[in-house]
């Protein structure tokens, strides 16, 4: 093998340092976010470890040191002078304020899976069998949630339905709608929110997730048109205006039998919104900081899980807008475009 070059070696090594800083921040976001610090610190302005402590019900000397680290990753500030430590407005949006567009709290929650799971990840390397989206720990589950649900209340009412051609319309005088694979619900609360007169069923093959929805609404005060049921994207029953898949599509063994599912299950003029992670077509075009972290969340929770179905097609997160195309008309649809997008997500729209 050739030595490496020195300088480039160093730059490296200089770079592993970044990266192992930011694996060990991760697990104390987690932590925080746990235990509440986050949100103890959030308008409260500059305030000692003991002081945090004493907000928090915890022990100080632990606190001391979890801000010292967090201080270090410019997560929180410190002000040397007084020895306090705060949150800026920034750093709250991302850490303490569960509604803002920017929260990023779940995401290390569903980061913190990957290592949880890695033993499961390896088994499903070696045996091919894949890695069931139930057989992952629960963190993966909340998390994800978390994760989506800022962005749901972003972008979901004002800009990915408006740009769905008559569907505002349809869900303001009253429509049938399918969440399938909602998760504990958030895409369809927030859609239930905003259109009372429609009626909103969600739909996952996930019994907790299912039970969570469901305490979910009631604690929204949605619980009159909504609901939830078990089923898969190739059993749920009825017929419907509106037929949603919030970042799932890729994750199913069978997303071309999903897919005739959902043209079967349309009414006349109905349509399917399909919201992907964002993905160009050819990998070149996505190693890039998005990139990056989809792919390893697609290489050890979303791949596996389609591998653990029937026919395992495998899509990836980073499936693309020609891949995903080639599924959505292999399912009968003659019309697919993308309607929307975002640093994070594709939005489309298939109808018959």
């Amino acid at each position: 093998m050739q030595p490496p070059d020195p300088t480039r070696l160093d730059a490296f090594l200089g770079r592993m340092i970044g990266d192992l800083g930011s694996i060990a921040t991760g697990a104390l976001v987690v932590l925080g976010d746990r235990l509440g610090f986050y949100k103890a610190m959030q308008d409260a302005g500059p305030m000692t470890s003991r002081q945090l402590a004493e907000r928090t019900g915890t022990y100080e000397r632990n606190v001391r040191e979890w801000l010292a680290a967090q201080a270090a990753a410019g997560y929180v500030d410190y002000d040397r002078d007084a020895d306090t430590f705060a949150l800026n407005p920034e750093q709250a949006t991302v850490f303490a304020d569960d509604d803002s567009p920017a929260f990023m709290a779940g995401a290390f929650e569903v980061l913190a899976s990957l290592w949880l799971d890695e033993s499961k990840v390896a088994e499903a390397f070696r045996s091919g069998r894949g890695l069931p989206w139930h057989d992952h720990s629960a963190c993966l589950f909340r998390g994800t949630e978390r994760f989506f649900r800022p962005g749901y209340n972003a972008n979901l009412v004002s800009s990915w339905l408006p740009a769905l051609d008559g569907v505002v319309d349809r869900l303001q005088r009253g429509a049938e709608v399918a969440d399938v694979g909602c998760g504990h619900g958030a895409s369809t609360i927030v859609m239930a929110r905003a259109f009372p007169k429609s009626r909103f069923t969600g739909f996952d093959y996930h019994p907790p997730s299912v039970e969570r929805a469901r305490q979910s609404a009631a604690e929204a005060g949605v619980a009159g048109n909504t609901r939830f049921d078990i089923a898969t994207a190739k059993t749920f029953p009825g017929h419907y205006d509106l037929v949603a898949f919030f970042d799932c599509l890729h994750d199913m063994g069978d997303p071309i039998g999903a897919a005739r599912h959902v043209h079967e299950a349309l009414t006349p003029g109905g349509r399917w919104m399909i919201v992907e992670p964002f993905a160009h077509d050819h990998l070149a075009s996505n190693l890039n900081p998005v990139g990056r972290v989809y792919y390893a969340a697609s290489t050890m929770i979303c791949t596996p899980a389609s591998l653990a179905q029937e026919i395992g097609m495998g899509l990836g997160a980073q499936a693309g807008e020609v891949r995903l195309r080639q599924v959505v008309t292999a399912g009968g649809f003659t019309h697919f475009r993308r309607a929307a997008e975002t640093p994070f997500n594709m939005v489309f729209e298939a109808r018959a």
